[in-house]
């Protein structure tokens, strides 16, 4: 066992830290490693947003689980809230613990707990509870049947036209699965329910327009040779690998923001060693394109 330092001297204990998570080998230990080396780029990003986790106990070949609610053994400065688990609707939901991730111990124990990925809704609560207003969209590309990664990097750039039209700026994040997520800052205080119908309007009025490329009804068997474009992700109640997550795949891979001129027909997918070397040459490019802000 070995311990790791985190802010205010939070001490974590990492255990079993030779535990393969990947068949590639990719092991606990670098499972902490790579979020402890993105840690100042992906903590702006979960910074008050709620946080679930899938959880790989067993390495990604095993058993996953999402976990939304604080554990009852989580340290007691894991800072968490008490939220609806269906925020913006009118009907009663139950209450769900959620934690959040303000500091890299926070990151070392949900790494300790094999939570390889990190997700978070599109809006961050308040300090004492509740729910802020969007400050982004997102569009999740998901290719089906016959179509792949190419074919979601053409229909972003449908997309961004799109919403260029809107005066929005959209921006990439290969997803680190299949598909592509487009991020777009919001500048003006809009509701959840706005951007989710507004986002749902575009999704059908490209997929009407481009019927042999996009689709925007759900269903696999609508897919096949097509794009899904996703937009319920923008639903209160909906959370989205977040950048710079690892993925649960066969492979380690992750939710890696990228330049509009590399989606192109060879875009591929990035692990955890070519995110580094970009953010080594490139900096962050979710604060280069104004996607921080809190």
């Amino acid at each position: 066992m070995a311990k790791t330092q985190g802010r205010h001297d939070r001490a974590v204990r990492v255990t079993h830290r030779e535990k393969a998570l990947f068949e590639s080998g990719f092991t606990k230990g670098d499972l902490v490693q790579y979020y402890r080396a993105v840690a100042e780029v992906i903590l702006p990003q979960l910074a008050g947003r709620p946080v679930t986790r899938i959880r790989f106990p067993d390495g990604v070949g095993g058993i996953r689980f999402f976990e939304k609610n604080t554990p009852k053994y989580a340290p007691s400065w894991l800072r968490r809230l008490p939220l609806s688990a269906n925020p913006g609707s009118a009907k009663p939901a139950k209450t769900v613990t959620y934690p959040f991730i303000d500091d890299i111990a926070g990151l070392e124990w949900m790494s300790n707990q094999a939570a390889v990925e990190l997700h978070t809704p599109q809006w961050r609560a308040g300090p004492r509870g509740g729910i802020r207003p969007p400050d982004r969209l997102v569009i999740d590309l998901d290719p089906g049947e016959g179509a792949g990664l190419a074919d979601c990097a053409s229909a972003a750039h449908l997309i961004r036209a799109r919403l260029a039209d809107d005066g929005l700026e959209a921006w990439p994040v290969t997803s680190g699965s299949k598909g592509i997520h487009l991020y777009a800052a919001l500048p003006k205080r809009r509701s959840a329910r706005a951007v989710h119908a507004f986002v749902g309007r575009i999704a059908g009025e490209l997929a009407e327009a481009h019927p042999d490329a996009l689709v925007a009804q759900v269903g696999r068997e609508h897919r096949v040779g097509r794009v899904f474009i996703d937009w319920s992700q923008n639903s209160p109640a909906r959370s989205t690998a977040t950048p710079y997550t690892l993925r649960g795949r066969d492979t380690p891979m992750v939710a890696a923001p990228r330049e509009w001129e590399e989606l192109g027909p060879d875009v591929a997918q990035l692990g955890p060693d070519d995110v580094l070397a970009r953010l080594a040459r490139d900096g962050d490019l979710m604060a280069k394109h104004g996607l921080t802000a809190i």
